[in-house]
């Protein structure tokens, strides 16, 4: 350890290690679990939700029908932390959840009902928390720099910053904290001994600084803090996003691998732990690596990754895991459900809504208005003053040593680079390109990166191509060329995440059920046709991937989106609706400033009706901060923010308007309700595990977090389960729920065998949806149900069920004969039915 009084001694700056086949484990367990979980159910824990409630719960969810208990992060996070995204400390079971103790009682009395658990790992980040000492390690790499054996676990780029006086060479960390420039708020710094505080933050001092004059003591620190906002074109540690209190652990380090997992792979070799959910594997510098290293330790156990899936972008085939966490799943479900013309004349509506003219062209045509914001939102991203502006200085960087190294490559002026940069970052359709250094790139990566080049129609020049060449890795070897390469496909995920998920789907708003997490607005709408071809690609090749409809991360819920999506088969209707109610609630934000704004609060009170005033306010104010068009979360406007929440509070008050929304919602129901079961059986029968989301087995009605991450009364779910399965009239709650258990046990009961397409003859056989899994298990659902009741019904529409015995509506209990038989019929008490033949 150096002291302050002494000149450190001259040495290269911490970097990334070149990456090194060698490290990686040299075989790999075949991932094939024993035993894969029929279905999962997952519990977002919580100070108010803990591992004790989840054991009280365990009863109620065996009965449900599940085989494992989907745990959202286990480790201890910063305290208070409604998620545990926010990691401090890898060593030890989160008290505020029950510590060990209390997850040792739920696999416990999991096992005693014939439950397993899966465990949400967060291997890409660590929290940045407030005190600092909560997180030991980055506490240590703050106090002695990068001589600290922790400087090594953070993805900290040392040559950015020069270091205190005595090291200059050295590099120090830029800490993104105070609430001005520090000279502003110079005397709110405050030596206590050993710390620096500034309000709730506590800082470690370099060892023999405590003494000295507060600008000098500043001076010879190993960070620097600064004002906030310099995070953007300054921060030199990589982010999880833009998110600056998370801070990149660099995972690939063997060490950093084994001391970050090495209490989830105990309590998992101790069989408390069955299997796991790997949040955000983009950000790791090697996916692949990551995994192969996961099955090694844990003999191959049941593990799905959180990719999302771009387009027709399949996950790669050499990951040794068992598919996603089911994004995929949800964008076909979604889309099968949702009319494909009918969206794309909501989306000219939408178009004359914003301008105040009348639709015209083709809405649906390329380029579609989406694409363009997709575009824009990516684009932003990566500006000079762009959310992301450090991470894309950081490569930048990068490029600039790079080709002063070689002859071959020099003289490309960093403004060139960074322009070449943005045209990639901005172009590039899919997360990232995954790059393994002494490995051909992937061609689908290669595809993706000439398609980025070619995207905006300019020609490419000499810049352009090398900074190309240097993301896919084919401008030769070494620690910054592997580098650049593993950092450019890490700072794509976040352009994407950001630039498209948080921005785009926030600006372009004509059906918000489009805009979810892994969706694609440009291209609403999927064919029967196109849904069994999923399917038939899932059985073959993940047929034990994760499915779902609603996670902790999406922006509306599964039911939420089954009542919007019936907006696209009504565009017209809906177009008038929404003016009618703008023009009720007078002047405002919307109607004033910005129709979108209305447009967007019209369609968030449909989607999640009966709503609070106080739920509609932080949704539609998130909702603009993430579009960064009038407001956003570093640049408030409060005046625009303070006139959205007004007219929130002003529809609620409104006597005339209130009723007609309401009326409007009941007039939706009968379709809601269709597009509601359909989504939930098609879940619970297509091939893969179906996750179950806390509370999704009733109808749940949530917008984006924090709205959707409310711990669930499941006591009072398992009182509702133990009444009679017997229909009522006009009860979705207890139609849901029947349906998720009886298709939950089917699961556990018997293996569902392959997927097989039928087709129903007649003149509404467009409307039906079926498919077997195996020759006895049938699913029927019903799809765009108000076109269906516009067109006269099903109208002698039959489906021909399988010879070789008769058949029983599990739902109803009805007994159905083989042979052909009509769909009003058979759908005569619900718009669905799971059908087993009789006997089998």
């Amino acid at each position: 350890m150096t002291h302050a009084a002494e000149p450190a001694p001259s040495r290269p700056a911490a970097s990334v290690p070149s990456f090194d086949p060698s490290r990686r484990p040299t075989t790999v367990r075949s991932a094939v679990p024993t035993t894969y979980p029929t279905a999962s159910y997952r519990l977002q824990l919580q100070p108010g939700f803990t591992l004790r409630d989840a054991t009280a719960a365990v009863p109620y969810l065996a009965a449900l029908g599940v085989s494992h208990l989907h745990l959202s992060p286990l480790l201890e996070p910063v305290p208070g932390s409604a998620h545990g995204y926010d990691t401090v400390d890898h060593g030890r079971i989160a008290e505020q959840l029950g510590g060990e103790a209390a997850l040792r009682g739920l696999a416990a009395e999991a096992h005693r009902h014939g439950l397993r658990l899966l465990a949400d790992v967060v291997p890409n980040h660590m929290a940045v928390p407030a005190p600092e000492h909560l997180n030991r390690p980055l506490w240590q790499v703050l106090r002695d720099g990068p001589d600290s054996p922790y400087a090594r676990w953070f993805d900290i780029d040392w040559q950015a910053l020069p270091g205190p006086p005595d090291a200059p060479d050295r590099g120090r960390v830029l800490l993104p904290l105070l609430g001005d420039r520090l000279g502003a708020v110079l005397d709110q710094l405050a030596v206590d001994g050993d710390t620096l505080r500034y309000h709730d933050h506590v800082l470690p001092l370099r060892p023999g600084t405590e003494r000295l004059p507060l600008p000098e003591l500043l001076a010879r620190q190993w960070y620097r803090p600064a004002w906030w906002r310099l995070a953007r074109t300054e921060l030199n540690y990589r982010r999880f996003f833009t998110v600056n209190e998370l801070i990149a652990v660099r995972v690939e380090d063997p060490e950093v691998f084994e001391a970050t997992h090495g209490v989830l792979l105990r309590l998992h070799r101790e069989g408390v732990l069955d299997g796991f959910r790997i949040d955000h594997p983009d950000g790791l510098a090697d996916p692949r690596g990551y995994l192969e290293r996961l099955a090694e330790a844990t003999g191959g156990a049941y593990t799905v990754v959180e990719k999302i899936l771009t387009g027709e972008e399949r996950l790669p085939a050499d990951w040794p895991c068992a598919g996603t966490t089911g994004y995929d799943a949800l964008r076909r479900i979604d889309g099968v459900l949702t009319d494909h013309a009918g969206a794309c004349r909501l989306a000219g509506a939408y178009e004359a809504f914003l301008t105040g003219a009348p639709p015209g062209g083709e809405p649906c045509a390329d380029p579609h208005p989406a694409q363009a914001a997709a575009r824009r939102g990516r684009a932003d991203m990566t500006g000079p003053e762009g959310e992301l502006a450090a991470e894309v200085e950081r490569l930048v960087r990068l490029a600039v040593r790079l080709g002063a190294a070689d002859p071959a490559h020099a003289d490309h002026p960093p403004g060139r680079l960074r322009a070449a940069l943005r045209r990639l970052l901005t172009g590039y359709p899919a997360y990232r390109p995954y790059a393994r250094p002494g490995e051909p790139l992937p061609e689908a990566s290669a595809a993706q990166l000439r398609e980025a080049l070619a995207s905006d129609g300019e020609p490419t020049d000499a810049t352009d191509r090398f900074v190309a060449g240097l993301a896919e890795g084919a401008l030769g070897r070494g620690p910054e060329q592997d580098e650049f390469a593993v950092r450019f496909a890490q700072t794509a995920a976040a352009v994407a995440a950001k630039g498209v998920e948080d921005t785009a789907f926030y600006r372009w708003n004509a059906l918000l059920s489009l805009n979810e997490v892994g969706g694609e607005p440009a291209r609403p709408g999927l064919r029967p046709e196109d849904f069994h071809a999923w399917c038939h690609y899932v059985e073959r090749h993940w047929p034990h991937t994760m499915t779902v409809l609603s996670t902790h991360d999406t922006k509306r819920s599964a039911d939420a989106r089954a009542r919007l999506a019936v907006l696209a088969e009504q565009p017209e209707a809906w177009a008038a609706e929404a003016a009618a109610w703008s023009t009720a609630a007078g002047p405002g934000p919307g109607s004033r400033f910005d129709p979108d704004s209305d447009w967007l609060l019209w369609q968030t009170l449909v989607a999640a009706w009966p709503a609070t005033p106080e739920r509609l306010v932080a949704a539609v104010l998130k909702a603009a901060r993430e579009a960064k068009v009038h407001t956003s979360w570093t640049t408030q406007n409060i005046r625009f923010e303070r006139a959205l929440a007004d007219r929130v509070h002003a529809v609620f008050g409104n006597p005339g308007l209130l009723p007609r929304i309401e009326g409007y919602v009941a007039a939706l129901a009968p379709y809601a309700r269709s597009n509601t079961l359909a989504a939930a059986l098609l879940h619970l029968t297509v091939p893969g595990v179906p996750d179950l989301y806390q509370g999704s087995e009733e109808p749940l009605y949530t917008l984006v977090d924090p709205d959707n991450r409310r711990a669930v009364d499941l006591g009072a779910l398992a009182v509702r389960l133990t009444d009679s399965p017997v229909a009522r009239p006009g009860d979705l709650a207890r139609e849901k729920l029947h349906l998720t258990t009886t298709a939950l046990h089917l699961r556990r009961t018997r293996p569902l065998g392959a997927h097989r397409p039928h087709t129903a003859v007649g003149p509404a056989a467009g409307h039906l949806l079926a498919f077997g899994r195996g020759p006895d298990v049938l699913t029927v659902v019903t799809r765009l149900p108000h076109g269906l009741a516009r067109e006269g019904g099903w109208r002698g529409t039959e489906l021909h069920l399988p010879d070789g015995g008769g058949w029983t509506d599990e739902l109803t209990g009805r007994p159905v004969p083989a042979g052909p038989v009509l769909v009003k019929d058979l759908l005569a008490d619900l718009p669905v039915a799971l059908l087993t033949r009789s006997g089998a």
